[in-house]
């Protein structure tokens, strides 16, 4: 059908558009056809006439002039606390993003909850394990284990809890100006305003059951609350060292801390570049579900290209402000910004890497649904790989590979 000389003809025409193709990729702009406002040339490419909120754009410039290293499609990554519909009860406030509102949060759910001075969180407990950290103030919290085992505990900004399935417990904000505190589900759909709560119980169970119940009259249960109090105003709690006398008994104590300092802890990793703490099964015994990084950036430093083989991660975002780009196949990259009380979510074995684009220091807590800290970083893994074998991949002298970093420095200062 075609001739020894259409054939030559095609595969030159064929080689010429390999060519002008590799040719117009350049470096930081691999794609075709080239993405980005870099490449757009005609007056209308850039300008937006229809309606919008300049206000809300301005908070999201990654979105509005996305690197033209960005391609494809990702699912959101980005939810806030900052636009949740608070639930406000006289003794505090809560806040939730559930997987109802955040699709890709699949295995976590987030709460941000505020306690006044004495404002309790009634007496509940959960189908889901219960993990949190202490963003402002202090606050006591009191559980019961499995075996009947009492814990009451004081925390204060940069602490965890950490409740198992089941375990009921309370919250109660301290003086002088109770607390405020983000909580993770290790469940996407756990909901903090459907919890099971002793109040509705109570009103629920017949009078006569409960006289049985609790060997006293019907009658002394006659001014229970008829319903829940969920979160409400009560006085302020008396020494740490009276209620754990109070409560204990004949009880013996729990076998481990449902507390843990996080954010006083030593760093796992620590330079002028930054600092990362971890907390999980292996220092925060009870929390067998639930691990967490506290990552804290000065201005400029990027937490290194990296990803995590054993869970996704949720993020809170507690302050400063930040740039993310998650990389998964396809290819597709997405580039996000986050502020203080925005939520980040990566799937697992996603690559990324966390950028402080701001002027002031950036602090954010990765939490991830499993008993261990897993990470695995880019750097670490090529400094590891034969450097000729590296140097091949990307048309690099393999002296280069020899002053990368080759110890997994989790952050990298500015350049």
């Amino acid at each position: 059908m075609f001739s020894r000389r259409d054939l030559l003809a095609m595969s030159a025409a064929g080689a010429a558009m390999v060519g002008s193709s590799a040719q117009a990729a350049t470096f930081g702009n691999p794609d075709e056809p080239p993405q980005g406002a870099i490449n757009a040339k005609s007056p209308g490419s850039l300008t937006d006439p229809g309606p919008q909120n300049p206000e809300l754009a301005r908070q999201f410039p990654s979105a509005q002039t996305p690197p033209a290293t960005d391609v494809g499609g990702l699912p959101m990554d980005w939810a806030s606390f900052n636009n949740a519909p608070r639930r406000i009860q006289n003794g505090g406030w809560a806040r939730q993003v559930t997987v109802e509102d955040f699709a890709i949060s699949k295995e976590i759910s987030g709460v941000n909850m505020r306690l006044a001075a004495g404002g309790i969180r009634e007496l509940h407990w959960h189908q889901a394990a219960e993990w949190a950290i202490m963003t402002y103030g202090s606050c006591r919290i009191t559980v019961l284990d499995t075996q009947g085992r009492p814990y009451i505990g004081d925390l204060k900004a940069g602490d965890l809890w950490y409740f198992p399935p089941g375990a009921p417990h309370s919250l109660q904000g301290l003086g002088p100006d109770g607390c405020e505190f983000v909580i993770c589900f290790d469940d996407g759909h756990a909901n903090e305003f459907n919890t099971l709560l002793v109040t509705d119980w109570l009103a629920h169970t017949p009078p006569e059951v409960l006289a049985k119940n609790f060997g006293v009259s019907a009658e002394a249960f006659a001014n229970i609350p008829l319903h829940n109090r969920w979160i409400f105003q009560g006085t302020v709690p008396g020494d740490l060292a009276a209620d754990r006398a109070a409560v204990a008994r004949q009880a013996e104590a729990p076998p481990y801390p449902f507390i843990h300092a996080l954010g006083s802890s030593a760093p796992v990793k620590e330079s002028s570049a930054g600092s990362i703490r971890v907390a999980d099964s292996s220092n925060f015994k009870v929390a067998t579900t639930v691990a967490a990084a506290l990552v804290t950036m000065p201005p400029g430093a990027v937490r290194e290209m990296h990803w995590h083989p054993n869970a996704d991660e949720w993020q809170y975002y507690i302050k400063g402000k930040a740039r993310m780009t998650v990389f998964d196949t396809g290819p597709n990259a997405l580039t996000t910004d986050f502020s203080a009380g925005d939520i980040g979510y990566v799937r697992r074995n996603l690559g990324h890497y966390v950028e402080n684009v701001g002027d002031t220091e950036l602090q954010f807590v990765g939490v991830f649904r499993a008993p261990r800290y897993e990470e695995v970083s880019l750097s670490n893994w090529l400094t590891h790989t034969p450097p000729k074998l590296v140097a091949q991949h990307f048309n690099i002298d393999e002296k280069l590979v020899a002053q990368w970093p080759d110890n997994s420095p989790g952050v990298m200062p500015k350049s």
